[in-house]
């Protein structure tokens, strides 16, 4: 079987937690990067990432690598690779991102339009045709160069791997689904533990959550650009990663899963998102202010997104936000509590230096993942210990 090598990209700050993600599904890591991860694997790779995968945005095919300084060193060596490996000679191809950093060149569009002459010229030869009707199935293609590294992939997964299906409403300032599974992976939490997420706007966390709990496969709903590429992929690999991902499946489970926020409406949304994620079984959401938090059991997880204070006329209240925050968190016994946020006063006013602190870069924003580790379950005749 044919060995390909792949690339899923991620949030800067989640190397780690893909990696360990590819690794888990077997495949075979080649290298980690800022805001990527390479790997290598066979055909079947490309369905059980694009179906299994919960914190990358896509899963790229590589189709090859050089360097270039110049736009005739980028035509030379875009037409020198085998495009016609990947793309049949009814298919519609463009390069539909180019992006460039610490490079000489640094013109997308021009990039763009460069690379696709490039790819026309080649093709023509092997093909023996003039004009390309381009009317069979789509081969976008994404381009990035670093320091004039020039790496060439085709995109598989189509639209971005966060876009689960479920999630048809959504709050004001919504967290991406892969950096709230992330989040999740980041922490000891598991379904025999509750998890409350008091500002939980749309669901995302708690439904990442009882996706993860229940094991079911991020991906099982929706459908993805390379299966229609019948050159490359057969369509037994998506049967049986469909297969797979059903076989998985634990209905049979109780989780405590609970989602609060002060809007209402915003929890209606968020019960139809977990309606559409068909995890609503597993999962309380109610209205309520995070000032009104508590809960008598111990040893449960706080996973959470709350405000940034983004707007000028929000951070004003961000101070007393945080100081509710941290009166209501350390008012829970025994708990360990977890939040993403912009807000670089944010321990100062919760009360607390966080136990870890971990730089995520969401889009173009900084942000902070403070992790409040409180103990774990104490076993029979043994004391609570603090858990990593």
């Amino acid at each position: 079987m044919h060995k390909f090598e792949y690339i899923s990209p991620c949030h800067f700050g989640l190397e780690a937690v893909l990696k360990r993600e590819i690794i888990d599904l077997g495949f075979e890591i080649v290298k980690v990067e800022d805001g990527k991860v390479t790997y290598t694997g066979d055909e079947n790779t490309c369905a059980r990432a694009n179906i299994f995968l919960r914190t990358t945005e896509r899963v790229l095919l590589k189709v090859g690598a050089f360097q270039a300084e110049t736009f005739d060193e980028l035509f030379a060596k875009t037409k020198a690779l085998p495009w016609e490996n990947f793309i049949p000679k009814d298919g519609k191809f463009w390069v539909t991102k180019a992006s460039s950093i610490n490079s000489k060149l640094f013109s997308p569009s021009d990039i763009q339009s460069i690379m696709k002459k490039a790819m026309v010229e080649r093709l023509k030869n092997v093909y023996k045709i003039d004009w390309f009707e381009e009317s069979g199935d789509a081969y976008p293609i994404r381009v990035t160069i670093h320091k004039d590294e020039v790496t060439v992939c085709l995109d598989t997964s189509g639209e971005s791997l966060h876009k689960r299906g479920y999630r048809k409403l959504i709050s004001k300032a919504p967290i991406s689904e892969t950096l709230a599974a992330a989040l999740i992976m980041l922490t000891p939490w598991n379904k025999d533990r509750i998890l409350i997420d008091p500002f939980c706007g749309s669901g995302t966390i708690p439904i990442e959550a009882a996706l993860i709990g229940a094991r079911i496969a991020p991906g099982i709903n929706r459908t993805f650009l390379a299966e229609n590429w019948s050159n490359l992929f057969s369509d037994r690999i998506w049967s049986e990663a469909r297969k797979e991902a059903k076989d998985m499946v634990r209905k049979d489970i109780t989780m405590n899963i609970q989602g609060y926020d002060i809007d209402g409406d915003i929890i209606k949304a968020a019960r139809q998102n977990a309606r559409l994620a068909g995890v609503e079984e597993f999962i309380h959401f109610q209205q309520k202010p995070v000032s009104d938090l508590s809960n008598s059991k111990k040893y449960g997880f706080i996973v959470t997104n709350p405000p940034y204070g983004e707007r000028l006329e929000e951070k004003a209240a961000l101070p007393e936000l945080y100081r509710e925050i941290g009166r209501v968190f350390g008012s829970l016994d025994a708990w360990s509590y977890y939040l993403i946020t912009s807000y670089e006063d944010a321990q100062k006013y919760i009360g607390r230096k966080a136990d870890k602190n971990r730089k995520i870069y969401n889009g173009m924003i900084k942000t902070y993942f403070y992790q409040y580790m409180g103990p774990k379950p104490p076993k029979t005749g043994k004391k609570p210990s603090i858990q990593g």
